[in-house]
């Protein structure tokens, strides 16, 4: 493993794609309480009752739509009986396809009143390319990725022959993946197919698409911790790591949310030594990342291994021995 290492960042793509919408809203392109159906017309799903309420920028970038992701869930579930694409699996599936499969699931809760990991960030993707007239990878380059640097991340992969191989956990250890390869997790399990990111005729996702390096991972939340230039004002780069959703427990006991990460409420409930106000991600391909502002701290961890890699034994070492416990 080289240190100009390049990977598929999986949801490290999150918080990023959620910056570039951050930067749309301050150049007044959409706003955060504005409707999806304004920019996507044909996106509408339902409630188990049938009613259609109005789903949100806000609700999107907060998981907070009614959505949900299908490896979170049981097998059988909804959205593996539907075949939506949480953005890892299915190369050469467009966005108007999976648009259609989302949307023809009923919506877990009604939206604003619950949070749930989901597939809001693809939706947000297509909602960000309608209104710039622009691809998702174009909008992510010139609003964060040119600004910053960030000369090694985008959808596409800049140098082949730096990206590091895929493996999954097994039960004799790591084992290469396949182009087909299911991984437990939880109680339902995570498809990837690691060719996706060559496809041209694939969706751009918005939570799962952008491959690139540790180090321009470090750029971008260091940038952001230090107030957002130079590509968001300092009441946005605040506004990110901001707990968005008070009132609303998430699944991760002790964390909230804010615009586009989890923010710590209470580091008891989440059996961390990091301090509240603390933020953090990571990404299924293996990855953790963490931010902890008190300490002028951030903390990039990319791994090539799915899902040791992004929670367990591996981060909560690395975590533990930077804290000293």
């Amino acid at each position: 493993m080289a240190e100009d290492a390049i990977f598929r960042l999986s949801s490290v793509t999150k918080p990023i794609v959620a910056a570039a919408a951050l930067a749309l809203v301050e150049a007044g392109r959409i706003a955060l309480d504005d409707p999806v159906t304004r920019f996507i017309p044909e996106f509408r799903p339902t409630l188990p009752d049938g009613g259609a309420p109005a789903i949100t920028v806000r609700q999107l970038l907060t998981h907070t739509a009614g959505l949900a992701y299908g490896f979170a869930q049981p097998a059988g579930n909804a959205y593996e009986r539907a075949l939506v694409s949480d953005g890892l699996d299915q190369p050469g599936l467009s966005m108007a396809d999976n648009l259609v499969r989302i949307a023809s699931v009923p919506l877990s809760y009604a939206p604003g009143t619950r949070w749930a990991y989901s597939v809001a960030m693809d939706v947000l993707g297509e909602v960000m390319a309608r209104v710039a007239g622009a691809s998702l990878p174009d909008l992510v380059d010139r609003l964060i990725a040119r600004p910053l640097g960030m000369s090694d991340s985008g959808f596409a992969v800049r140098d082949e022959r730096r990206l590091a191989t895929p493996y999954a956990d097994g039960p004799a250890g790591p084992v290469r993946m396949g182009e087909h390869h299911l991984v437990p997790f939880g109680d339902g399990l995570i498809s990837f197919a690691p060719a996706r990111t060559f496809d041209p005729a694939s969706f751009l996702s918005g939570g799962t698409g952008m491959n690139g390096t540790a180090s321009d991972v470090l750029k971008f939340l260091e940038a952001l911790r230090q107030g957002g230039a130079p590509f968001l004002r300092p009441e946005t780069a605040r506004a990110m790591p901001a707990d968005a959703i008070a009132g609303i427990e998430t699944t991760r006991p002790g964390w909230g949310w804010g615009l586009g990460f989890a923010v710590l409420r209470d580091p008891v409930a989440a059996s961390t030594p990091q301090p509240v106000g603390t933020w953090r991600w990571g990404g299924v391909y293996g990855h953790s990342w963490f931010v902890d502002p008190s300490a002028d701290l951030t903390v990039v961890a990319l791994t090539n291994t799915a899902i040791a890699g992004m929670t367990g034994a591996f981060p909560d070492a690395v975590r533990d021995a930077i804290y000293g416990v």
